[in-house]
């Protein structure tokens, strides 16, 4: 059958099963899977992939055998209940490129629920757009790489090579989940994450860092709030210390980041301080967020940021001789820019070509993804490729329909293109 015959068979195929995978997406985005409760999430996704015959392994991330790893990031909460699953494909006469199919379950709280239009998890389509938590970031893509398999057994045909869908948690916060799927010894040719990135793809990442800054101060009744030390406004100072910081990186912009307008950002993220309204605060604690760029030391990098904090106290009388503490949790996550992937990239180049009938966007991004993994500790090139998505970690998140169906369309066709093919079981 001629290739361009096969294409359109394949488009034609993702058109058909649109319904149902807008619907499936529906499904999946009105199960609340937030951090520690995505284990019924899962079980949806593992459901799916046994129906539709692949093998599937699902399985606790253990905290011990990956802490060791490149690219571990620490955690404080407990990963008792926190799931991987991992379906694969297995082609009769293996004969093409191997691919990993990646995405994440998990979901950033949503914020007050009435500040949205409708509540976050009743997951619904209005005007050519699904709305709901997680929709965009990204169950709209996860599920992408599953139609776009099923649009190729619709059309009569499988993946000629091993392919590995995988749905993991843990991709907002450290990226433990896809690092335990490296642990567990899944390796491919070439990695494509559907993450939300406007039909484009990504060709470098920020690396990202969490860290806490926990100040004492002096309690003291407010009748006499000058004898004593305010601990919430003695953070200010460190914040602004902080920024700065950040002002030097982002005048040094890495190379490849030079269309970029402030490349890395820090962000104070959360603030907990005080007992008691008459009392002069005793103490507080902030969460920062701030990007790095590729190639950055993460030992530096904290070095960097702990001599930028104790400067601010040490021009502080009280924080001088009581020295903020930092404490590092979550993402200690390098940045990854996409190389040696010349082959991947222009087969993908050729799918989107053939689907949205121009050439595909590349553009460097200021957030990150579970691309590095991949890229930085297994030589996989990961191609981050997805739909179009509004609002993501905002109030009325949402992907659009049109996009994600080109999306499932231009991927279902590299599929074939890079693991070749074969008549269907």
């Amino acid at each position: 059958m001629p290739e361009a015959t096969i294409a359109s068979k394949i488009m034609d195929a993702v058109d058909a099963g649109f319904d149902g995978q807008v619907e499936f997406t529906r499904q999946l985005t009105a199960i609340p899977s937030l951090r520690c409760q995505e284990a019924p999430a899962q079980d949806f996704m593992a459901h799916a992939y046994r129906a539709r015959g692949y093998a599937v392994d699902r399985w606790k991330i253990d905290v011990d055998a990956i802490r060791h790893l490149p690219g571990f990031s620490p955690v404080t909460v407990s990963y008792d209940d926190a799931w991987n699953v991992v379906a694969t494909h297995r082609p009769r006469e293996p004969k093409g490129r191997s691919l990993i199919l990646n995405g994440h379950i998990d979901v950033v709280p949503t914020g007050p629920a009435d500040m949205w239009t409708r509540p976050p998890f009743d997951a619904h389509v209005r005007d050519g757009w699904l709305y709901g938590r997680g929709g965009g970031d990204m169950k709209a893509g996860l599920a992408a790489g599953m139609f776009a398999m099923d649009a190729l057994k619709r059309a009569g045909l499988q993946p000629a090579a091993d392919v590995y869908l995988q749905s993991v948690v843990e991709e907002e916060c450290t990226g433990n989940g896809a690092l335990a799927c490296l642990e567990r010894g899944y390796r491919a040719d070439a990695a494509i994450i559907p993450e939300p990135s406007s039909n484009g793809l990504t060709t470098a990442q920020v690396g990202v860092m969490w860290f806490q800054v926990k100040v004492r101060g002096k309690p003291v009744h407010v009748a006499v709030a000058g004898t004593g030390a305010n601990a919430i406004e003695a953070c200010f100072p460190i914040m602004r210390a902080l920024h700065e910081l950040e002002a030097q990186w982002n005048e040094h912009k890495h190379a490849a980041f030079h269309a970029v307008n402030h490349p890395l950002n820090f962000v104070v993220s959360r603030i907990v301080g005080g007992d008691w309204t008459s009392s002069v605060p005793a103490w507080c604690t902030f969460d920062v967020r701030i990007g790095i760029y590729p190639g950055m030391d993460l030992k530096w990098v904290r070095t960097q940021i702990e001599q930028t904090i104790s400067a601010a106290a040490l021009r502080d009388p009280y924080l001088s001789n009581q020295p903020p503490e930092v404490h590092y949790h979550g993402f200690q996550a390098e940045g990854y820019v996409l190389e040696n992937a010349d082959e991947p990239i222009a087969v993908l180049e050729k799918s989107h070509r053939q689907v949205f009938g121009g050439e595909m966007e590349k553009f460097a991004i200021t957030g990150t993804t579970d691309a590095r993994f991949f890229g930085l500790y297994a030589g996989i090139p990961a191609l981050v490729y997805g739909p179009m998505a509004d609002s993501i970690h905002g109030f009325d998140e949402r992907v659009e329909l049109a996009s994600m169906k080109r999306i499932t369309q231009s991927i279902a066709l590299f599929i074939a293109d890079w693991c070749g093919v074969e008549k269907a079981v």
